[in-house]
């Protein structure tokens, strides 16, 4: 079997049956990382560049290591410090690199939209690793995986993502994939961090009662403040955000259920969400990091395969 797509752009792009193959690719890859011997020769001689315009320390190192895992040959490419500093535009960037015979891109830029732009203009194969606030897909596996393999299954799971839907590219690649995969979604968080249009675009629940949010779910993916993001001001100070959307052992502990608690870092402790709650055995936090290496070898695999078919 192979993906019905050359890139993983977003999860907007990609079939149910995509989904599925990658997240079973994935579960294989995940028993070849508790072997002692941890590398396997399936994308020797494919060379890939992590190209990264955007600051990232989990997802860069976590795609790196995927690719090394493969026997990939890496190129890593930081727009600081490179000729984008001295006004080079993407596409040159990119030519300059694909002369060098690259395969595949890995890429994360602050533009939504910048790994389309490439797809249409070069033949490698592209990786989006997050654009803008528009999407960040293989977060929304390693997410799904998460979740299906701490309780068995998507179908039927609910799943409320918590905090700021409106600057989140997580959240529209969790959306996206959740409701692909037969999961039902809730947002919830203050008013001012959820889109308007969000409940009758994608047919999902909004609630601005973290508590009631709670009691409904059984996974509870929590988000970041993205301060970076935000040019106004949307809550009146993280103090208050924390006391009315912050998540902690004793909030947990008042519900008449465990739930499972999830965070895609990272994870502004105090104010999302307390040590006591992130460090909890209900959290898969740490999973979902140890998840993204299995999951980002599958999705390399199968384009990279895919690459090699269609070639």
């Amino acid at each position: 079997m192979q993906l019905s797509t050359r890139h993983l752009l977003g999860i907007k792009d990609l079939t149910p049956q995509d989904i599925q193959l990658i997240l079973d690719t994935a579960t294989q890859f995940k028993e070849v990382l508790q072997r002692p011997v941890k590398k396997v020769p399936s994308l020797r001689d494919v060379t890939i560049v992590n190209l990264f315009y955007e600051n990232s320390t989990r997802t860069r190192i976590s795609f790196e290591l995927a690719e090394k895992r493969l026997s990939a040959d890496t190129i890593n490419f930081a727009a600081s410090g490179s000729s984008v500093s001295k006004g080079e535009t993407l596409l040159d960037t990119v030519n300059n690199i694909l002369s060098m015979k690259v395969d595949m891109v890995v890429m994360r830029h602050s533009a939504s939209g910048a790994p389309h732009f490439l797809a249409q203009h070069i033949p490698a194969a592209i990786v989006n690793a997050g654009d803008g606030i528009n999407e960040h897909p293989t977060q929304g596996l390693l997410d799904a995986f998460s979740m299906r393999e701490k309780t068995g299954k998507l179908e039927g799971l609910k799943v409320a993502i918590i905090g700021d839907i409106m600057h989140s590219r997580v959240a529209m690649s969790n959306i996206y994939l959740l409701k692909k995969m037969g999961a039902e979604v809730m947002v919830a968080g203050p008013p001012t961090l959820i889109p308007k249009y969000i409940q009758e675009a994608f047919d999902i629940r909004v609630e601005y009662n973290l508590k009631k949010a709670l009691a409904w779910c059984d996974v509870a993916n929590v988000l970041r403040i993205q301060l970076e993001r935000q040019n106004q001001v949307l809550f009146s100070s993280l103090r208050e955000y924390s006391l009315a959307y912050g998540i902690n052992k004793k909030l947990l502990d008042s519900l008449n259920k465990e739930i499972v608690i999830m965070h895609p870092g990272p994870i502004n402790r105090g104010v999302e969400i307390d040590s006591d709650a992130a460090d909890s055995n209900q959290s898969i936090i740490l999973q979902q990091v140890e998840n993204g290496v299995a999951v980002r070898m599958a999705v390399l695999y199968l384009l990279a395969g895919g690459r090699d078919e269609n070639n």
